[in-house]
């Protein structure tokens, strides 16, 4: 399983499965792609043909065990600067500390550390951004700390940049988290979505500098075909699929250990959300 990570307040992060709608759109009018303009083909990473080696190995394996191989999780731009304009940022990321009834919990940050501990505990791949860092700051230190790699830094506001998708394979899932969720979510759905891949965007996981920009685009990427609005605790659920798969245990140890956490961030949330 694979996963695309880009560090942002209350965004979202998703499951990659490739749509057949979306698929069907872009090969029946690639001029509408709007990756074409990017300059990136021949940069993804197909299946292996049938017969190949890796396709033997992957035949011997379980249905379970393949359909962790092409989820990816992906942060997008949660960085220092943004914590005090983005809403609910800290529960994006994970708050320091206890919290106290007057305090706002740090929505986005909770979810996506819970997140990334899930990838990692499942080897989930996982790839993280960072908008101009050298005047927007490195990613926040409670998640930097769970990183498996540095982050990508980049200009463009999708997280749909050479040196990320070639490393992803064809029809990928993936789950988005971060911010703003109408910007450079948005964007990262919708050229993922239309370069082949299923995405899935982490309610729970992305936000922006004014709450109801989050409502609107989360609105929008929903009556999206191949793209996915869910939360945090069902993308995980879905990943793993079976009670008898082998990472299952490793998903109850998250879900157990995060469980105040992810209550105390569906609480926080306004009266009226959509989210």
């Amino acid at each position: 399983m694979q996963v695309l990570s880009t560090v942002i307040s209350r965004r979202g992060l998703s499951r990659l499965a490739i749509g057949s709608r979306a698929a069907a759109a872009s090969i029946s009018n690639p001029a509408t792609s709007r990756l074409a303009s990017t300059s990136l083909e021949g940069t993804a990473v197909s299946r292996p043909a049938p017969g190949s080696t890796l396709h033997q190995v992957r035949a011997m394996s379980s249905p379970a065990q393949n359909e962790l191989r092409f989820k990816w999780f992906s942060v997008c731009d949660i960085q220092e600067k943004f914590r005090h304009v983005i809403h609910e940022f800290d529960s994006m990321y994970g708050s320091p500390g206890s919290f106290d009834a007057t305090q706002l919990i740090n929505l986005s940050v909770l979810t996506t550390q819970k997140l990334l501990k899930f990838a990692n505990t499942l080897s989930v791949p996982v790839v993280t951004t960072t908008q101009t860092s050298a005047k927007l700051g490195p990613t926040v230190s409670a998640l930097a700390q769970l990183l498996p790699s540095s982050p990508h830094d980049k200009t463009r506001f999708s997280m749909s940049i050479p040196s990320i998708t070639v490393d992803l394979p064809q029809g990928s899932e993936i789950a988005l988290v971060g911010i703003e969720s109408h910007i450079c979510i948005t964007q990262t759905a919708l050229d993922l979505r239309d370069a082949g891949h299923k995405v899935y965007v982490i309610a729970d996981g992305v936000s922006s500098c004014n709450p109801r920009e989050v409502d609107i685009a989360l609105d929008r990427l929903r009556a999206e075909p191949g793209i996915t609005v869910t939360s945090s605790e069902s993308w995980m659920y879905e990943c793993v699929g079976d009670s008898q798969h082998p990472a299952f245990k490793g998903l109850i140890g998250v879900v157990k250990e995060s469980i105040a956490d992810t209550r105390k961030v569906w609480q926080a949330l306004p009266p009226g959300s959509k989210i």
